[in-house]
């Protein structure tokens, strides 16, 4: 049975595959070919990933990567499309779906909006749904480094609370914009903020998200 994970993946391999290894993303410093290899590193190279969370095997992780993105580029689509080698943790449906559906989402948005007269996804209610789940579970995790109390709202009126505080500044989105907003690309995200103007830029800059 295909899973959001799955369509996210082939997705995301495509846009790769048409955009070509140079083209910009907005992962700022990286093209497509550097975000291709860090999500074959992230799923292939467990010893190397950590590196993404952890300071001390940063330097470790930026080698792996290296090592990777000087690979071909058709390589590292197929590696992607093929999905994580047997014996991993992301074999196993559930957490793959759990771990990679907004991983894939994500980057596909930043390979899409990165480039000239992109125009927005349609995502179906189901799938909206499944992303609003995950950002009401992580809002406070991704909205922690908020310098302002800061709420993500879906046009129907549901909440969810990203970071306490005050002034407040709600975003308000459907559940697609607003996971690229939570997840630090707020530039490329199509949403209305509300809320006192200094807060509001304060949270446009803010470094939301987490590493994915």
């Amino acid at each position: 049975m295909s899973t959001h994970a799955k369509r996210e993946r082939l997705l995301f391999a495509d846009l790769l595959e048409a955009a070509g290894p140079a083209a910009p993303t907005l992962c700022e410093g990286w093209t497509t070919r550097d975000l291709a290899a860090h999500a074959v590193v992230r799923e292939r190279r467990p010893d190397a990933a950590g590196g993404m969370l952890l300071g001390a095997l940063r330097g470790r992780l930026e080698r792996v990567q290296s090592e990777f993105a000087a690979k071909p580029y058709e390589e590292l689509i197929q590696l992607i499309r093929t999905g994580p080698p047997r014996m991993s943790p992301y074999g196993i449906k559930q957490v793959d779906e759990a771990a990679n559906t907004v991983e894939f989402f994500v980057h596909a948005e930043d390979v899409r909006r990165a480039q000239p007269d992109w125009t927005a996804r349609p995502l179906d209610r189901v799938f909206e749904d499944a992303l609003w789940a995950r950002l009401e579970k992580g809002a406070r995790l991704l909205g922690r480094k908020s310098p302002v109390g800061l709420v993500l709202r879906r046009p129907d009126g549901q909440t969810a609370v990203a970071h306490r505080g005050a002034p407040v500044v709600t975003v308000t989105g459907e559940p697609g914009e607003l996971t690229i907003f939570a997840f630090g690309r707020q530039s490329a995200a199509q949403v209305d903020l509300a809320g006192d103007k200094e807060a509001v830029e304060g949270v446009r800059g803010a470094r939301l998200g987490i590493p994915l």
